[in-house]
């Protein structure tokens, strides 16, 4: 039982690293079914753009399923055009702070789409049908090699076991060439993460105890929001049932108003002389008495506070 315990408690501290890796590892599965499945490549004219479909089609698709399943980029646009609202363009902080929302988001979504053009390259099979197929790479490959060589280039995938010595040459070329590219993005990729995370935590405005502390927090906010949503959600659909079954006045149930829902959503923005854990904590701690946050000055958005956004409040991700 305790290394049950101490197992499930090393996934709530690296549930984050533990959800990129599986996100990873299911984008690998998919490829090498793809790739060993369904990837045909014609031989053909159509072989470059045939490669290049499989190659970064699924990355877009990737790329755009990361931003659906972002709750901070919902909460920049849920709301932004209702019909009692005017629909404009953020500007000066709103629209600095718009951006670093945007870039993390970014980020976040470009995992799934980078794992699968690394894995991509690595294996080769897309590249090297793509290449095959491109006008310039047939005449580099071909270079002082005649003219039958650029006509049996978009053959040289179909032909790895039957191929000429010539032929072989040039397919072990593209194989070697996709693998090249693909070791390279996959260095740049941890060396901008390295980067940007060294980045992050040095302009970092709090202790890395008191970011411990903050993750922690918001843990726990978002347990008890949900239970307490469910809750206050339960006893008042009870109460209309009971009053459309019985026949009876609506009784008075206080329930948050619109503009408070709207308060707790906005986006968080941090200030170093208020301490505020997320955006309940700031909006109940900073309330006017019309139901408005007061205008702070000096907040900013830190990176290392990213997380804040994407972690607070009820799950959004199947509304």
């Amino acid at each position: 039982m305790d290394k049950f315990h101490a197992v499930f408690d090393f996934c709530l501290n690296h549930q984050k690293a533990l959800g990129y890796g599986a996100v990873s590892l299911l984008t690998v599965g998919s490829e090498r079914i793809f790739s060993a499945v369904v990837f045909k490549c014609p031989c053909n004219s159509w072989n470059m753009l045939y490669g290049l479909v499989f190659l970064l089609v699924p990355a877009l698709i990737l790329f755009l399923l990361g931003f659906l399943l972002s709750s901070q980029s919902w909460k920049i646009l849920t709301g932004s055009c209702a019909p009692n609202r005017l629909c404009r363009c953020p500007h000066g902080t709103r629209f600095r702070h718009y951006l670093k929302v945007l870039g993390l988001v970014i980020v976040r979504a470009s995992v799934a789409p980078l794992t699968w053009i690394a894995v991509a390259l690595l294996g080769s099979r897309f590249y090297e049908c793509a290449a095959s197929g491109s006008s310039s790479v047939q005449a580099y490959m071909c270079k002082g090699k005649g003219d039958e060589c650029v006509e049996k280039m978009p053959q040289v995938p179909c032909q790895s076991g039957t191929a000429t010595s010539e032929m072989q040459d040039i397919l072990m070329s593209l194989q070697a060439q996709s693998q090249v590219l693909g070791w390279s993005l996959i260095a740049s990729v941890f060396i901008l993460a390295l980067v940007f995370t060294c980045i992050s935590r040095c302009c970092s405005p709090v202790s890395i105890l008191q970011l411990a502390f903050w993750k922690v927090y918001l843990e726990q906010e978002q347990q008890l929001f949900e239970q307490k949503a469910k809750d206050h959600a339960a006893k008042l659909a009870e109460r209309n049932v009971k009053c459309f079954f019985d026949s009876t006045e609506l009784d008075e149930f206080p329930t948050p108003s619109a503009k408070e829902w709207h308060g707790i959503s906005s986006l968080f923005t941090f200030n170093p002389k208020k301490d505020y854990y997320s955006m309940m904590h700031k909006y109940n701690s900073s309330k006017t008495n019309t139901g408005s946050l007061r205008s702070v000055e000096g907040d900013t958005v830190p990176c290392c506070l990213g997380f804040v956004d994407g972690a607070g409040g009820i799950n959004t991700q199947g509304l």
